[in-house]
């Protein structure tokens, strides 16, 4: 299963600004379109990450249930 976002770029003069539609806060910017590419590929993974990371913090030493969710899409 793959999940699908959808990655929104713009030239500018600098070169390409990029961000995900579907994921508040991940955006980045790069000299090429294709290096704009890759530095949103690991700006989604800081992000994720971070996201991780702060709801640990906010369980901690709470009883929860994790479980992976899969996530379908048409």
């Amino acid at each position: 299963m793959t999940i699908k976002l959808t990655a929104v770029f713009e030239k500018v003069p600098e070169g390409y600004i990029g961000f995900v539609e579907e994921l508040p806060g991940v955006n980045t910017q790069g000299a090429t379109l294709e290096e704009a590419r890759t530095n949103l590929q690991e700006a989604i993974e800081l992000v994720l990450e971070a996201n991780r990371a702060l709801s640990e913090e906010g369980i901690q030493g709470r009883k929860v249930i994790k479980e992976s969710l899969p996530i379908t899409t048409a």
